[in-house]
This record gives C-alpha cells, structure tokens and sequence, in this order.
C-alpha cells in the first residue's frame, strides 16, 4: 500500500454538479486510504514512513472586478457569491456529505457571476486522521500507549496553528503570489468544529438546523422536549394547518431519534443511545426535510460557553441564530416577565476582545428586529401601547462577572455608573457574546430576553417568585422564538443575507 493517496491533478468543471461530484470523489478516495492505513496499523502492519491524504481544493481565477450581467427578472441582488476583484482565489473543502446543499448553491453563484470554470482537485492540506474517521468509529481505542504514541510519527494529526480564524476576522493578508481565500474557513478548521459540536451536544452534526435558538436555562429545553414529543406524537390536521407541520423528527442528546407519526424511520434512528449523563451544552433539534427547521442548544451560564458553541456551529452557515433566555432589568419601569429586544450591546464579556475590538460596533439587523417585535405581538395577542407596555427595545449589556452587582464602587463608579452612561436596560452574560460572533462569522443575529430579576432594586430571585415566574413566561417566551424563526424562514423577512456583515473585500461563500 502507497503511504500517500492518489494524487488528483486540477480539472476545470462548468457545471456545478459535476464540480461537486468531483469534490466528493477526491474527499472519499482521502479518507478511505486513511482509514484503511489506520486498520492496518492497528493490526500491527507497518504503513510507512508516513501516511498522508489531502483534502479536496476549489479555485477560481478571474481577470476582472465585474460581474456577469443578471437576468432582468433575477430579483434580490445577492450579497455573496462572487469575488472581490481580479485574481486566483481558493478554499479547501471537506464533508460533501453533509454541506452538499450548501457548495452547489456556492458553486452555482460563482458560475453564474464570473462565466469562469471552477478548478478542482487534491490540495496540499493535509487531512487529519481524526477527521478522516466516521462518527461512530473509534478503532484506535485498542492501542496501546506506546503505539498510540507513534501515530503522530506516521499519520497527520490535528494542527490547531493551522485553524485560525485569521480570514473571518479581517487579519488574514495573503503573501505575494498566494491565491486569496474564498471561504471564511479551511477544511480543517470545518473538520475541527464538526468534532467539538459532537462532543459538547451529544448530537451528530447531520442533525443541526438552519435556525438556531440558544438559551441559557433548562426550563426552555424542558419546554421545547415537551413540544417535540407533543408535536411527533399527532400527525398533520389538515384542518388546521400549523407552522410546524413540516417537521418530521425530533432528535435529543445520544441521537435519539422520535419520527413523527406517519414518517419513515431511517436505518440509523436505531443507533442513538440515551447517554448516562448530558453532555456540557446539550442539542435538541426539530428536523424538517431541507434543514430549514429549528436546533436549540443550553450554552448554560457564560461568555465563554456562549463563543464555544457559537465559534463551532459558525461552519455549519446557519441562516441566523437568536437568543433567548433571562436577564436582569435595569430600569425601574420595568416589571418581571417584560421583554427586551436588543438593538445595541455593550460588551463587558471580553471572551472576543483579540478576535473583535471593541470599538467595532455590533448592529442590529432589521429582518430579525422585526421578526422577534412581530412574534411577541402574534404570541402575546398584544399591539400599539399595550405591546409596548411588556417589550422594550434598548441595549443590553453582557458581562463576564455574574456578581457584577457585588463589585465595589471605584474611581470611575463602577458597573453600575457605565450601564447607566451607556443606556443600558437590560443585564445578561452572553447575548453580545452570540451577536459579536454572529457579526464576526456573518451569521443573522438577534437576542429576546425576559426580565427575571431587578437585583438593582431589590427584587431578586426568590424560590417562590421564581417557580411562578418560570411557568408563567418560559412556554410564551419559547412560543415567540418559534414564531420569529417562522417568519425568518418564509415570507418577506427571509432575504437574511445582510450586506451589513459583509466586509470591503469578502470571500465569495457566505
């Protein structure tokens, strides 16, 4: 057996189709010879001096800054697909599996804008061995250490030096000659996140869902456990049509599958396995057929858990993500279970300071704003002055200190004072976290919180209080984060692709 894998030379393709299936022949020849290798040397065989398979490379190369001329009827001017200016521009690519939807639509756009032909063949980024294996295998768990030691020696092994995040957040500067990216994330960075999301929700990132809604307590997954069961065990009333009549399987932790009543079990639904004990930010997602459904994830209490998930489920191109979860209210107008819809943050998180300076403003985006304000009015049955009355849109501010309030007074005042200067009506420890990443990785953004506590004026969370507070707003507050998602995902709000996210010279994918 050769140590490295079939070289495939550069092919120019002008159909997108056959561009892809190319992709997916060069990814599968890669880690087929990896895993074969791997086998053997779990046998005991010697594979060589090194073992070694590259991912698959797209390139394009342009000699103008114009596009193709659109048809007069293409409607929505896109503000992606297409590259900055003349030159050679090119990514590598991994999982045509799982990202088949997403690289036709990418290759499709290139195609249609620039009338140039798609190059693709092997690349010389290596693929890790890790991410050559398939989800559930794990033949490497039979070495020993002594042998498990030698891998690194023999196979390529993660290199996290080689993972930045250098082109998502504007620092990447191509040496003289090199092509110029066309995708915020290499194949191995894809690869490296698709194995943490595994780990931190227990579930297969097959599963995951256009839309994301993140929370920061277990009441709203309760919740949405509840309405996922509820809505798999009754088919479809005709009679009465509903938002959530596409969904056809609710998936939880250890890939646990429930089909919903008249809908086909899969061969792999019978794999998924309760875990003994929930991993650190369980997933829980309701599947429609074309990925447009809904994930929720609990990213628990914290900035930092808040950009881990988010920092991963960034490759994965959802079409937006939304927080909801609970704050503190910092006006006195306001009452427990008011809502706040954020239009501004103030970032006191610092878990992005190096990635995102600070004087980067964080944007509200206009689709999402309306989606949320027009899903409290739908689900609350509220308008005008009464909406008003429990929906307050303002700036909220995240911080990486829950006993912010302890802190004592300084020479500049302390928390409080710059919440106060900065306008700030509400309190929480991730929602600016999720919006910076969503500003920095250009994922649609946006936060609804409730208001459960008022620690600045003494209306803290008593067990009594708080027991009353969480049945009364947790069903309504996730009853608007579905009906927001609905609206994002069909009708006028849906052109998601803000021009706002968009840098001067943006890579072609979106």
């Amino acid at each position: 057996m050769q140590a490295t894998a079939p070289f495939f030379a550069p092919v120019h393709f002008d159909d997108a189709e056959a561009a892809l299936a190319r992709v997916a022949e060069i990814h599968a020849a890669g880690c087929a010879h990896l895993r074969e290798a791997l086998q053997r040397f779990v046998a005991g065989a010697d594979v060589g001096p090194l073992v070694r398979a590259c991912y698959p490379l797209l390139r394009v190369r342009t000699d103008t800054v114009a596009r193709a001329p659109q048809p007069a009827d293409g409607g929505l001017r896109l503000a992606y697909g297409f590259v900055a200016g003349p030159g050679t521009f090119e990514t590598t690519l991994t999982r045509p599996d799982l990202f088949h939807d997403y690289y036709l639509q990418q290759f499709r756009l290139l195609l249609q804008n620039h009338r140039v032909a798609l190059e693709v063949g092997s690349s010389h980024e290596p693929i890790p061995l890790h991410f050559a294996l398939g989800e559930r295998e794990h033949i490497e768990g039979s070495l020993s250490p002594e042998r498990r030691l030698l891998m690194r020696d023999l196979f390529d092994l993660p290199d996290l030096a080689a993972m930045d995040d250098g082109i998502a957040n504007g620092t990447h500067d191509p040496a003289p000659g090199e092509a110029r990216p066309l995708a915020l994330f290499t194949a191995a960075r894809v690869d490296y996140s698709l194995q943490r999301l595994r780990h931190y929700t227990g579930t297969s990132t097959a599963h995951f869902q256009n839309f994301v809604l993140f929370t920061n307590y277990q009441f709203y997954i309760d919740e949405f456990q509840r309405l996922g069961h509820d809505l798999m065990g009754r088919a479809p009333d005709p009679a009465r049509p509903h938002e959530l009549d596409d969904c056809i399987a609710f998936v939880e932790p250890g890939d646990v599958v429930t089909r919903r009543v008249g809908c086909e079990a899969e061969a792999d639904d019978a794999l998924g396995r309760v875990p003994p004990r929930l991993p650190q930010m369980p997933a829980y997602h309701l599947l429609r057929r074309d990925r447009s459904g809904i994930t929720m994830v609990n990213i628990g209490v914290g900035p930092a858990n808040a950009k881990t998930m988010s920092d991963h489920i960034a490759v994965l191109r959802p079409h937006a993500w939304l927080m909801l979860g609970h704050c503190a209210g910092l006006r006195t107008t306001q009452s427990l279970g008011d809502y706040v819809l954020a239009h501004a943050y103030v970032r006191e998180d610092h878990v992005l300071d190096e990635e995102l300076p600070l004087w980067v403003p964080i944007p509200p985006l206009a689709e999402i704003q309306q989606a949320l304000e027009r899903a409290v009015a739908d689900v609350t049955g509220l308008a005008g002055l009464e909406l008003k009355k429990i929906l307050r849109t303002g700036t909220v501010a995240s911080t990486d200190n829950r006993n912010w309030e302890l802190l004592p007074n300084s020479r500049d005042g302390g928390p409080e004072r710059r919440f106060s200067q900065s306008r700030a009506i509400a309190l929480d420890m991730e929602s600016a976290t999720i919006a910076a990443n969503g500003f920095r990785f250009r994922v649609p953004y946006g936060t609804l919180l409730c208001v459960s506590d008022k620690p600045l004026h003494g209306e803290i969370k008593l067990p009594g209080m708080a027991d009353q507070f969480y049945r009364a707003r947790v069903d309504q507050h996730l009853q608007i984060g579905l009906r927001a998602v609905e609206l994002l995902r069909s009708g006028p709000l849906s052109q998601l692709h803000s021009r706002k996210l968009r840098s001067f010279a943006e890579v072609a994918f979106q």
